[in-house]
């Protein structure tokens, strides 16, 4: 069956949004809101459809709502699962050995198998952020041991699962805002042995009482929006001593998080870049 994008643009989350309620109402089959990470404020709305969307309403829609008119294209129908199976490659982040069940003979003696199959949620090793993340794990398990940590937007829960791989005595809880995004993080868990580890939550943020900490380690790898707003929250969150990785963002975007963290009392104990992109690790003073 063939797949049509609608795509637009405009400046402000809250109007991204309602103009994202009002395609709903010419029945996508889904719709996509997102910030355009290059520092402009801009947010891209998308609606995918079984067939061509009228492009007058799409139209009108647009200069309502103050967007850029909706770019249409229609998308080839491709397996994109097993095109990103064929394609991706295992990925090495100090003991961690990310893999998909393709690559299962593939795991060298000694390191810490991790098997993350193609699917809807983020995190399968490859970006940027998410192998910083690994890597930041990987240096900080020659250290003392966290009796609890905090996955924030967890997405497949690859970094929930390396924490509890590493860390076998800790309480992991791994949250996110997106139903589906959990249910992959639970499969995940199923597939790795790890199931009754990791406590996976619906939540946006620490809104939830499983995630009330106080945690010794809180991982977010999201972006630099919800990052700044998450800043009192994960420093409240976090126990004496305790530690946060966070990612997600662009290297332009480092500086500005850092101050945000350390005006709410946290600070900045470590810093790798990775291409375009940026593994923080800060601290909370005892």
């Amino acid at each position: 069956m063939p797949t049509f994008t609608a795509l637009t643009n405009l400046p402000g989350e809250a109007p991204a949004q309602t103009l994202a309620a009002a395609l709903e109402r010419l029945g996508p089959l889904g719709v996509g809101v997102f910030e355009i990470e290059d520092g402009s404020g801009r947010w891209e709305v998308g609606g995918y459809f079984d067939a061509p969307p009228d492009p007058v309403a799409l139209a009108l829609l647009a200069a309502a709502h103050g967007a850029a008119g909706f770019a249409v294209s229609e998308l080839p129908e491709t397996d994109w699962v097993a095109k990103v199976r064929r394609e991706l490659s295992p990925i090495e982040a100090g003991r961690f050995f990310v893999h998909g069940s393709h690559d299962a003979e593939k795991v060298p003696a000694g390191r810490i198998a991790l098997l993350i199959e193609a699917a809807m949620a983020f995190g399968t090793g490859h970006h940027g952020t998410t192998l910083g993340c690994l890597r930041a794990l990987d240096r900080l398990a020659d250290g003392p041991a966290p009796g609890a940590v905090a996955d924030i937007g967890c997405g497949t829960a690859v970094l929930a699962m390396a924490a509890a791989r590493v860390w076998p005595g800790a309480r992991v809880v791994a949250s996110d805002i997106d139903p589906v995004a959990v249910e992959v993080a639970e499969a995940n868990l199923a597939v790795n042995g790890l199931s009754g580890r990791v406590d996976c939550v619906v939540a946006p943020g620490f809104d939830d009482p499983r995630l009330g900490g106080p945690f010794d380690l809180i991982l977010a790898n999201i972006l630099m929006g919800p990052l700044l707003d998450l800043a009192p929250a994960v420093a409240a969150h976090l126990a004496p001593g305790g530690r946060a990785v966070l990612s997600g963002l662009l290297t332009g975007q480092a500086d500005k998080v850092t101050a945000a963290y350390a005006a709410a009392g946290l600070l900045a104990e470590a810093r790798e870049d990775l291409g375009e992109w940026a593994v923080l690790l800060l601290r909370r003073p005892r």
